[in-house]
């Protein structure tokens, strides 16, 4: 039975591990500026994962390389919006919620970047999940903290990395392509730090313990359970057990930072996880019910 279900399990605590990523960076970049602790976060992760597609990527053509390196700087774009709207805002279930409606805006981007045209379900979601939006930002005026805008735009940039991550995945083996794009990010951050930001002559027995969690169990080890759980996994289960991690960052949030989630805020999250369960399962759940029809 275990066995059976080997998968769903994997991409479960995958969940978890995601949602306690962000408390980990949220703790790391209270001794660490933040684009340096997402920089160093990177590089280190991408050493981690060298060893296991060194053979590969020495056998990738440059061409390819290049074309991996630049996807990097997308992914460092929404990454360095993201942690950086963490060190300004203690809502991180909010942030969470918000950052997963990057799977509805690559619809959007593919349509622009590819001239794909969206299905109707994307249609019929996108209306419910800007009401949701709305919920979550309205205390008896509409009004968008900075926080929140930051988290929409690294969503947007995820959306776009998405986009091309798929384009440039057939082309190079998955933890290849991975490993160089981590490791452009990373650069990108510790070149941006250096000229941003002041960095600490010392670090913290405390501070070392959050990026050493950050490195090890929310970025190599959970790219790793992700990627071993979706190969055992079924995509529909999969898809549904995904959409768990901003759940579980904001249950670690109101339990660690006292997030307040009035009823406005729970109704906005709520409609936003309903939009996301229908984008990317109502196609799906439709074949069942003529199946059984």
């Amino acid at each position: 039975m275990i066995h059976k279900y080997k998968g769903d399990l994997i991409i479960f605590f995958t969940t978890i591990l995601a949602a306690a990523g962000w408390v980990f960076s949220k703790e790391a970049i209270q001794g660490l500026p933040p684009f340096l602790f997402i920089g160093s976060r990177f590089i280190i992760a991408a050493l981690f994962l060298l060893p296991f597609c060194y053979k590969n990527l020495r056998q990738t053509p440059k061409q390819n390389i290049n074309s991996a390196l630049k996807v990097g700087v997308v992914l460092a774009s929404a990454i360095f919006c993201w942690i950086y709207a963490i060190s300004i805002s203690d809502t991180l279930g909010e942030g969470a919620f918000i950052m997963s409606l990057s799977m509805l805006f690559v619809p959007i981007v593919s349509w622009t970047m590819f001239g794909s045209r969206p299905s109707r379900l994307f249609w019929l979601s996108l209306p419910i999940a800007v009401l949701g939006l709305f919920l979550m930002s309205y205390d008896g005026s509409f009004n968008f903290e900075p926080s929140q805008l930051l988290f929409l735009m690294a969503a947007v940039f995820l959306a776009v990395h998405f986009n091309l991550n798929s384009k440039f995945a057939s082309a190079i083996p998955p933890l290849t392509l991975t490993t160089i794009q981590l490791f452009s990010a990373g650069v990108i951050g510790v070149v941006l730090s250096a000229f941003v930001e002041t960095w600490p002559t010392t670090m913290s027995g405390e501070t070392f313990k959050w990026f050493g969690l950050s490195v090890l169990l929310a970025t190599s080890i959970r790219y790793v359970m992700q990627t071993t759980g979706q190969k055992h996994a079924q995509p529909t289960s999969a898809a549904i057990l995904m959409l768990l991690e901003p759940v579980f960052t904001v249950v670690l949030s109101v339990w660690l930072y006292a997030e307040e989630m009035p009823p406005m805020k729970v109704a906005g999250c709520s409609i936003l996880m309903f939009a996301l369960l229908l984008y990317r399962l109502g196609g799906h759940w439709r074949k069942v019910f003529r199946a059984r029809s």
